[in-house]
């Protein structure tokens, strides 16, 4: 895990770089020189340009100029330090833009332009990231609305850290796939199956941008070559110290159920049946401190409360790492890409699928390889009741929607192909 690979300055030269500053300023120039080039072009037009990329200029020109500077890096002092470059961010974007060259490759024997290509792009990933993050902020919205309107608003813009669900990817993607194909008259379906096997290929890269965040983890495992430990401050870390089972406890209704023999709290003589009733992470000295707003490897020791008795772990005495825990990311990389080949393979064997075909293949697979992961994984809670997680149920909803999707589509084609002749007459009899 490294959830921060280096951090951008707040400025150059004394002149800031976010906001209204030098970067800004290299976007403009870039969209100027673009338009100069165009213009000098005798097949294309500015109002072309504008037409099909004029979105993305906008949204890149208004999330540097806006939502860069929020998100920026402040020390302890308040003073801006600058943009943290995230490992999950690079392997997001190197998954879009993998993505985007397999879509634009699969596009040359078919009569989709690749400018076409390029303006959906923009649509897809805007509409991608905005479903994949509303997704994640309705299913743990209680740790994004805290009653504080601008503290709330830069937690839910920050998904640089992790917090985006696939399945919100898929549907928001999907409503900009529509959309866009609407707008422009392309055939949807189509469209579609030209791009679900990208879809998968940036989830492969994605799952590894969860392992350098430490998100999507999996259940605890017996040590062996294959299990992960995660460093302090990483979520698996976090939870582990929370539910005591760092400090070597079971615990249920705040009362400890077990105490495994010679862990920390068998060494401070906790007993069975003995009631915490309070937990509380402590913080290192200011001075010991780092001077940004975060640090990923910082350690925090614990204050437990125990039958009205405090009992101090400092971070020294705390275990240096996370228990053993199923590699529950590469088992999702790696199933995002067996399904892109799955797919691709699929798509090049049988060449006279229907359109839509291949598209709810893919989300049929899908369906059944995160019902399989969520068993593997344990960071989300189980939900109506039950011990599945909402990613298997909506797994179990997509998976018969898209099986009847096939059928229809089949179905479909059979009945225009049963159609008399007259309907469709031969060049010659007209």
């Amino acid at each position: 895990m490294r959830r921060t690979l280096f951090i951008i300055p707040d400025s150059l030269w004394g002149i800031p770089i976010f906001g209204f500053g030098l970067l800004l300023a290299g976007i403009v120039m870039a969209f100027v020189v673009r338009m100069i080039w165009i213009g000098r072009s005798p097949t294309r037009q500015w109002t072309e340009e504008l037409r099909l990329n004029g979105l993305f200029w906008l949204v890149a020109m208004a999330a540097v100029a806006y939502v860069l500077p929020a998100v920026e890096l402040r020390s302890i002092e308040g003073k801006l330090l600058g943009i943290a470059v995230r490992g999950y961010g690079i392997f997001l974007l190197t998954g879009a833009a993998a993505g985007l060259f397999l879509t634009l490759y699969r596009a040359r024997k078919t009569e989709i332009s690749a400018d076409a290509i390029m303006g959906l792009a923009i649509w897809l990933c805007i509409g991608g990231i905005l479903g994949a993050r509303l997704f994640y902020v309705i299913e743990y919205r209680d740790q994004f609305f805290t009653g504080n309107p601008l503290a709330d608003l830069l937690r839910v813009l920050d998904f640089t850290r992790g917090g985006l669900v696939v399945y919100g990817s898929i549907l928001g993607g999907s409503l900009a796939l529509a959309a866009y194909c609407f707008r422009y008259r392309l055939p949807a379906l189509r469209v579609g199956d030209l791009v679900i096997p990208a879809l998968f290929l940036g989830l492969f890269f994605g799952r590894l941008g969860c392992l350098m965040n430490g998100c999507c983890f999996g259940g605890r495992c017996e040590e062996s070559p294959f299990a992960l430990h995660f460093p302090p401050g990483s979520p698996v870390y976090s939870r582990q110290l929370e539910s005591g089972e760092l400090i070597g406890v079971e615990i249920e209704n705040q009362r400890i159920t077990r105490v495994v023999p010679k862990s920390l709290a068998d060494q401070a003589g906790l007993q069975v049946g003995s009631r915490i009733a309070r937990m509380q992470l402590t913080l290192p000295p200011p001075s010991e401190q780092s001077s940004t707003a975060e640090d990923d490897t910082r350690r925090s020791g614990v204050q437990w409360i125990v039958d009205d008795q405090p009992i101090e772990w400092t971070a020294d005495q705390l275990p240096p790492v996370a228990l053993a825990v199923l590699p529950a990311q590469i088992i999702s990389s790696l199933s995002g890409l067996a399904i892109c080949i799955f797919l691709l393979t699929l798509g090049k064997i049988a060449k006279n699928l229907p359109d839509g075909v291949l598209s709810a293949v893919g989300i049929a697979t899908y369906a059944v390889a995160r019902f399989g992961e969520e068993i593997v994984r344990t960071d989300e809670p189980g939900q109506f009741g039950t011990g599945l997680s909402i990613s298997q149920w909506v797994s179990i909803i997509a998976f018969p929607l898209a099986v009847v999707g096939i059928f229809y589509l089949y179905w479909k084609r059979k009945r225009l192909q049963s159609r008399p002749s007259a309907a469709f007459p031969h060049p010659s009899s007209r």
